[in-house]
């Protein structure tokens, strides 16, 4: 595992020769805003930078921190979407794929807490799987293209999800999207190994791309505060006193999340709260599980898309 101060020293040492085009689903607060403005940094500004998000203001803050070079000027797009609903992925997908042909990392750090019960959506989706999980499939089975693209030329083509490597459990194959037995825990344990079987099913077909899904750890973010839950929105104040000698801050997690990007190349990768490999520690897979879980989402997303 390497240190934080490691961490930045190798992220430091990313000076592509072309302009990088980065992508950030949730790159509005939190570990994804955190990573937009490393990325920013480590690019010296020399970048193209798209946030997918729902608070234009807060991703205008961003790009304002963001370093200016004199040479050109460099692309910073904010563009409106709610993953709750798959017909926007769609929409927001296509506009990206519209005017970014070139995609060389695609980010996907949106987080939902709540302690509802299952909350579908009129697409047929519950909110929190729809967030997790779904949007995500969507996001990258659409933006695959760009980020073809950018390996015909030569350049780097990575995508990270953010959620829980290491922390899934067994999936139910006869209830994929947890219709019948849905639990906050159950949606829990599934999320992690449907984003683990989604990074396998994509590289099994873009054997040139790279597919990290990486568990974060415990970050102090804004998510507690923004729950509807009021019971998760009164615990904020005292998760975050209680418990902050053992979280980082979401610039912290930034810099291991780029260390594990940076460092994979083609494969589908799970990594840890400090960027290191997991290899198969904790992992619920198996060829047939990849399989269903794929044809189900193929199948829901479709659907929910007519």
């Amino acid at each position: 595992m390497p240190s934080l101060a490691i961490a930045r020293k190798v992220n430091a040492t990313f000076r592509p020769k072309y302009t990088p085009v980065g992508v950030f689903i949730g790159g509005t607060s939190g570990v994804g805003g955190a990573m937009v403005e490393a990325f920013g940094r480590y690019t010296q500004g020399k970048s193209d930078i798209v946030i997918v998000g729902r608070r234009e203001a807060a991703a205008e803050s961003i790009f304002l921190s963001l370093p200016r070079p004199s040479d050109q000027t460099y692309r910073r797009e904010f563009i409106h979407c709610d993953v709750t609903r798959i017909k926007n992925v769609q929409n927001a997908a296509a506009e990206i794929l519209s005017r970014y042909p070139k995609i060389n990392f695609l980010i996907l750090s949106t987080g939902f807490l709540t302690l509802k019960g299952r909350d579908e959506t009129e697409e047929g989706l519950d909110t929190k799987l729809a967030v997790h999980y779904y949007s995500r499939w969507k996001f990258i089975k659409d933006l695959i293209p760009s980020l073809n693209n950018a390996i015909k030329a030569g350049e780097d083509a990575k995508v990270l999800s953010v959620l829980g490597a290491g922390k899934g459990g067994e999936i139910n194959l006869d209830d994929l999207g947890l219709k019948k037995t849905f639990s906050t825990m159950n949606a829990a344990l599934q999320a992690p190994t449907y984003n683990d079987l989604m990074m396998e099913a994509f590289h099994d077909s873009h054997p040139d791309l790279t597919f990290t899904h990486a568990y974060p750890g415990a970050v102090r973010t804004s998510i507690f505060q923004k729950s509807d839950s009021k019971l998760v929105n009164l615990a904020n104040p005292f998760v975050n006193t209680i418990f902050r000698p053992f979280t980082i801050s979401p610039e912290e997690c930034a810099e291991y999340m780029w260390h594990a990007v940076f460092g994979n190349t083609k494969g589908a990768f799970r990594t840890g709260s400090e960027g290191e490999n997991l290899g198969k520690q904790r992992y619920f897979g198996s060829e047939e599980a990849k399989r269903k879980l794929w044809e189900h989402t193929v199948e829901a997303t479709a659907i929910n898309t007519q």
